[in-house]
């Protein structure tokens, strides 16, 4: 793959030295549970990155299984708010870099406090978006963990 095909996701992992695999599918597959299937992959292991917004006006990311659904009482306790609610699409691009199907928690234009649902425990690899639609990366969680501070906690429904 030459450089000019890398998102900054890969960019990042590659400074870093982290071992991933990158995974392509047809970018017309944007809801997570259709690109677990694309990958052949269960869905637990397969997380979706949302970002939400806190009354005090903090942003927060949280991984989840592509199946599973933000709980946003579980996730505001998770960060220590009153309430957190979902992003509005058309505010996710100017905040994070990145649009919705390929949003991803690394190399966001601000570093936000993220959380992971702690399904992730099962996994011995997690798939999330490699930084555009129809990428995914493959990597071992540890590595993720290495790379940003990243808080584990039950936050899906």
């Amino acid at each position: 793959m030459s450089k000019k095909q890398k998102t900054n996701v890969m960019r990042i992992l590659d400074q870093a030295k982290i071992s991933y695999t990158e995974h392509t599918y047809d970018g017309s597959a944007v809801a997570g549970v259709e690109v677990a299937r694309l990958l052949g992959e269960p869905g637990e292991c397969v997380f979706k990155t949302l970002v939400t917004e806190a009354k005090s006006g903090e942003h927060y990311v949280f991984m989840i299984p592509v199946a599973e659904e933000l709980d946003l009482k579980k996730a505001a306790r998770a960060v220590g708010e009153k309430s957190v609610s979902m992003l509005k699409s058309k505010e996710l691009l100017p905040l994070t870099g990145y649009v919705h199907g390929g949003c991803s928690p690394i190399g966001m234009k601000t570093k936000f406090v993220t959380v992971i649902d702690e399904t992730v425990t099962i996994c011995d690899k997690i798939y999330f978006s490699g930084g555009r639609v129809g990428c995914q990366v493959e990597m071992n969680p540890n590595d993720l963990f290495s790379l940003m501070p990243i808080k584990v906690a039950d936050v899906t429904a």
